[in-house]
């Protein structure tokens, strides 16, 4: 007879609520779980100018301090705790959230008419602690990269746009998935690594996500 394996969670260490409706849609039981304290999200030079390898970095740190603030909890069982980041990217310059109202019309403005790098890393971190002096933990991180085009847009769509309030806590300034599709020309690859999680890829590459239970 085959043993079964132990039961196990799965945290999302993001509040985003796109991350947690693709999760949800691709059948996996997780609770949220955000760092107390925000990730310092600061780029050294060699990582700005490796906007994949960033963006990897910075899932990483997101899904380590939850795991620090889980294991400071005296945590026993088995867990997987899940982070992730994404980065718009255009001639290698990384686009992040907007800061001001002029900046999201600049972001808008640069992307207009070109083809831009939507990156979205996710970083996998389990967790085996059958009581808190035997811990186990292990981490793999991947990137997923799509090609987003924009149409050619005029002054005027840009600030019909930016007035319906999507951009400011989006990287590039804008969301796929509302009503920034109107700004999109055609993409490339997967459109859950554009919203923000691609979820198709995180399940082929951990399936065992599947069978994770909330307790």
């Amino acid at each position: 007879m085959t043993e079964k394996n132990p039961a196990f969670e799965v945290v999302l260490a993001s509040g985003s609520p796109r991350r947690r409706e693709l999760l949800e849609q691709a059948g996996v039981q997780f609770i949220v779980h955000t760092p107390a304290t925000p990730v310092d999200e600061t780029l050294e030079p060699d990582l700005a100018a490796n906007p994949e390898e960033a963006a990897k970095k910075l899932a990483e740190r997101k899904a380590g301090a939850v795991v620090q603030e889980v294991l400071a909890g005296n945590y026993t069982g088995m867990l997987i705790v899940i982070g992730a980041d994404t980065m718009v990217v255009l001639d290698g310059t990384i686009f992040g959230k907007p800061r001001s109202l002029s900046d999201a019309k600049h972001m808008l403005r640069s992307l207009s008419g070109r083809t831009h790098e939507v990156i979205t890393a996710v970083s996998v971190w389990m967790i085996s602690a059958p009581d808190t002096d035997d811990i186990s933990l292990g981490f793999r991180t991947f990137a997923d990269v799509s090609r987003v085009t924009f149409r050619d847009l005029t002054d005027e769509e840009i600030a019909d746009y930016l007035a319906k309030g999507e951009s400011f806590d989006k990287a590039g300034a804008y969301a796929i998935q509302g009503e920034g599709a109107a700004l999109v020309d055609h993409y490339d690859g997967a459109w859950d690594t554009i919203v923000g999680l691609p979820a198709a890829r995180l399940i082929e590459e951990f399936p065992d996500l599947l069978a994770a239970q909330i307790k």
